[in-house]
């Protein structure tokens, strides 16, 4: 199939392009479950935009940069924050309900590491669900949408990008000619056994990149958000910090504030400082809770929340939700420049997926939707002002094989014990040799033509293995990188360096200004 535009991933990111796109371009978007399936439409929070008239850009920035422990790209970052208000009129534009006080102003919430109001958000604490549907029927008449899909590995012809291979549901091969392909496939979430990301979520967008030849950067930054619902029956909902923002607390089985005299904005504080607390506290013997008991009329500003807790047989009368730390974000990406461009020509990356560098070490609360939004309007006018071209195309080798990979919770149990919350250079060490059992097929250098669920296995054993041996090589601790033999951060030998994967014989890590070949 030929087209001008491929987009692969369904989330805010990838449909925002789309439309952007559609009435300009030849379009086909590729989602490898249902077109509803992403991290997007689970987003709670909101939208971080200093709407207020107390409120600027300036503010937002320098809390982004807090957060982000100071290794977020500055110039970027001001582009993400400096077009907030522009993607909230975008939204608004597209019919998205935002909520609205009595005075038909935009109602604005608050979450960590915001010293101010300013998330905008809909549906009480389902904005992602109302912006995804409709974006869904906004693009779904303009462009080809393939459902069941999912890409394997992209093909590129004499170093430029022309497509990828792909496979849908019925387990046949399908080639994608385009002029211009986006990632857009969100996350490593689902590396994790516990996890706020879709069953979708397994890393593959960045394992295409590696294999194809891109640079990736900053893979080590995983931010676990401090607030998933545990319980025996679940360990995959998330409590949205907008719940602390409106005023809930943190406490232990004995009553106590676990976050009092740790940071000066207490519960809260940056998604790391609170999801480590919270971690040690629960390595220490106790059960931590959400007390939500303080917040009026909560079944009605969280209605999503409340609906979970009903599923998993949790009384919110009784004010106390059960909570554990989970992997919630991927901080670093296939590494981009301001327009979504990789280093792979007429390759792109946006959402997720990209490492932009506006999220530094730890990314800010309900920035997420914010960049998908922000620099899916950059990409689009970037493809829009290409000039046609001819796209070169051979089909590439695809080789048949029959893997023989450890099972999802394998790979989970690996990544939760030695490479989650808190690391350590034994546990680092022996979740690498676990990983490099898989080096021959991690490296290869052919389309594996191999059946879905092995391929989501491989995807996942790759980025694992990226993840972990980036994490050995930052030998400090700094957002969401917590290592317990390194545990502080070191300007004077890692400030504003990342850790950059290509795969050739020599992994390498460089900075602005160096470049060191990693033995």
């Amino acid at each position: 199939m030929e087209t001008d535009v491929l987009i692969i991933g369904s989330g805010i990111a990838g449909l925002f392009t789309a439309n952007l796109l559609s009435d300009k371009k030849n379009v086909i978007l590729i989602t490898k479950n249902n077109i509803d399936n992403s991290n997007s439409i689970l987003a709670q929070g909101g939208i971080a935009a200093a709407i207020d008239d107390n409120d600027n850009w300036e503010d937002h920035f320098k809390d982004t940069i807090i957060a982000g422990k100071n290794h977020n790209l500055e110039e970027t970052t001001k582009q993400l924050v400096k077009g907030a208000n522009e993607a909230i009129k975008q939204l608004i534009d597209l019919g998205i309900p935002f909520d609205r006080n009595e005075d038909n102003q935009l109602e604005l919430g608050r979450e960590g590491g915001h010293h101010k109001r300013r998330i905008v958000h809909a549906g009480g604490d389902a904005t992602g669900k109302e912006i995804i549907k409709s974006l869904i029927n906004h693009v779904k008449q303009n462009i080809t949408i393939h459902q069941r899909v999912m890409a394997y590995d992209l093909i590129i012809e004499n170093g430029k990008c022309v497509g990828t291979v792909a496979k849908n549901d019925l387990d046949q091969l399908i080639i994608y000619k385009a002029k211009h392909t986006i990632l857009a496939t969100g996350g490593i979430g689902r590396l994790y056994t516990v996890t706020s990301n879709d069953p979708t979520i397994t890393g593959d967008g960045i394992a295409m990149a590696y294999r194809a030849g891109a640079d990736l950067a900053d893979l080590e930054f995983i931010q676990f958000h401090p607030t998933m619902l545990v319980n025996e029956i679940s360990s995959n909902s998330l409590i949205s910090e907008a719940v602390r923002g409106e005023g809930a607390k943190i406490i232990n089985d004995k009553g106590q504030l676990i976050m009092k005299g740790v940071h000066p904005l207490e519960d809260l504080a940056p998604r790391d400082i609170v999801a480590r607390q919270i971690y040690n506290s629960i390595q220490s013997g106790e059960k931590v809770y959400l007390d939500i008991s303080m917040i009026p009329n909560f079944r009605q500003r969280f209605p999503s929340i409340t609906k979970l807790c009903e599923q998993n047989d949790i009384n919110i009368e009784e004010g106390k939700l059960p909570i554990s730390p989970g992997a919630h974000f991927i901080m670093g990406g296939v590494k981009t420049n301001l327009h979504g461009e990789t280093t792979i020509p007429r390759l792109y990356a946006v959402g997720e997926v990209a490492h932009t560098g506006v999220h530094g070490a730890n990314r800010l609360a309900s920035n997420s939707l914010l960049e998908g939004v922000v620099f899916a309007n950059k990409l689009a006018k970037y493809i829009i002002k290409q000039p046609t071209r001819v796209v070169d195309f051979s089909l590439p080798t695809l080789i048949k094989e029959d893997l023989s990979l450890p099972s999802l919770q394998e790979i989970q149990s690996v990544m939760m014990k030695n490479v989650g919350i808190v690391r350590g250079k034994e546990g680092l060490l022996t979740a690498k040799k676990w990983f490099e059992q898989f080096i021959p097929f991690i490296k290869a250098k052919h389309v594996l033509d191999i059946p879905i669920e092995q391929k989501i296995k491989l995807n996942m054993i790759t980025v694992g293995w990226l993840i972990t041996t980036s994490a050995l090589q930052r030998t400090e601790s700094r957002g969401g990188h917590y290592r317990n033999d390194y545990p502080d951060s070191n300007d004077k030998l890692w400030l504003k360096r990342c850790i950059i994967r290509r795969r050739n014989e020599n992994e390498s890590y460089q900075t602005e200004n160096a470049f060191t070949t990693i033995v």
